[in-house]
């Protein structure tokens, strides 16, 4: 049997207000290409598939149109909501997905109850997928009551909590299935980007998973929920497949998106290849005075998204300057050194007028320009005015 195991798409993610849809569909589709050449039989797809609980419409269209290209290709898809998501959309529309082989796991069920599903691959091997959402720890208690766990079970901790989950849904696992488990979690080892999409109180403390929460019975344990592609030794092979596109810049540094394509049968381990995805801009950070900048233009991806981080003083219109020699760039700063040395060999003058406090201020900060400038005096002349008698 081939899997397929994608994660953390986070459709309907922007950066810095710049729509990245262009980006989404070319890498799904990208990914459903992929599918189709491997002859893969299912597809696992580990949870956020959207970036926002309440997606625009645009972001929905290019969720459902790739599930259905996906299921097009004759594979089985199977997908858990993660923690950007909305269980309530995924359960609304479940029903209809699964008329066409996409199977979506809206929050944890009993085993026998849609909390451990069998899909069948194309020369008629079975597979048993125990299913597990993202679970908050308002919800752990009642995920433990579907479960029918004893009074006694009921740990304090959300780790012990979720292994007893688990170790609930392996006891659907057989000798002559492939047996599998798709969760949206954070497993300790694991290699969090924070900054770039995953949101930190659900990556670190309270949610973490130990891998020996996982059983040995399981082939493969498809994850979703940190960004980076990367295996978690454990009993079973614990695998993160990362987002498809670097969403923020903290993940951009380590330039490394990825499918993975696993060959796994009930005899026989679990092989895991890691297939590169080319789709979507690339982000990158400069560092440099403008002049150094301006000099290595010539080496830089054209379409690439910049975050300008300026070794030199704030000057006013440096900001807009940047801008003009570096269309691309989404983010200019002046560097924290550069910054932190100013300050403390200056000292504050919070002397002068609003007008000369706000040019100070964007002086400083490298925002400054003349437009801005006079937009603001005349703001300021509208309040007086309104304040007068």
């Amino acid at each position: 049997m081939r899997l397929l195991h994608t994660a953390d798409w986070h459709v309907g993610r922007t950066i810095r207000g710049h729509s990245r849809a262009d980006e989404h569909r070319a890498v799904l589709a990208e990914i459903v290409a992929l599918v189709a050449e491997h002859d893969v039989d299912v597809v696992l797809i580990g949870g956020d598939q959207f970036d926002t609980a309440a997606p625009s419409a645009e972001a929905e269209q290019i969720v459902y149109r790739a599930l259905l290209d996906l299921a097009a290709t004759g594979a089985q898809v199977v997908l858990v909501a993660g923690n950007h998501d909305n269980p309530r959309r995924w359960g609304a529309i479940a029903p209809l997905l699964q008329r066409s082989d996409v199977h979506a796991a809206a929050t944890v069920r009993r085993p026998d109850d849609g909390g451990v599903i069998e899909v069948t691959s194309r020369a008629g091997d079975v597979a048993k997928v125990a299913l597990l959402p993202f679970i908050s720890q308002r919800s752990m208690v009642k995920a433990e009551q579907l479960m029918a766990l004893e009074a006694g079970h009921h740990a304090s901790h959300y780790a012990e909590r979720c292994k007893l989950i688990i170790a609930r849904m392996a006891e659907q696992f057989a000798d002559d299935t492939v047996n599998l488990l798709l969760g949206h979690l954070t497993v300790t080892g694991g290699q969090p980007v924070l900054g770039g999409g995953e949101r930190a109180a659900h990556t670190i403390f309270d949610y973490f998973v130990t891998p020996q929460s996982f059983p040995a019975s399981a082939h493969y344990v498809a994850l979703g929920h940190l960004h980076l592609p990367h295996r978690i030794p454990g009993p079973a092979p614990l695998w993160y497949s990362g987002s498809p596109l670097a969403l923020d810049f903290g993940e951009a540094e380590r330039d490394h998106k990825a499918v993975l394509v696993v060959d796994v049968a009930p005899d026989t381990p679990a092989q895991v290849s890691e297939v590169a995805l080319t789709a979507g801009r690339r982000l990158r950070t400069l560092h440099g005075t403008l002049d150094e900048l301006v000099g290595r233009r010539d080496q830089l991806d054209p379409d690439a998204y910049l975050r300008v981080v300026l070794d030199e003083p704030p000057r006013s219109g440096l900001a807009r300057m940047a801008r003009e020699e570096f269309p691309h760039a989404v983010d200019v700063s002046i560097s924290p050194q550069v910054d932190d040395a100013r300050r403390q060999a200056e000292p504050r003058d919070l002397h002068g007028s609003p007008q000369d406090l706000f040019g100070r201020y964007l002086a400083e900060h490298g925002g400054g320009d003349d437009a801005l400038e006079a937009l603001f005096a005349t703001l300021l002349e509208e309040e007086h005015a309104t304040d007068a008698p």
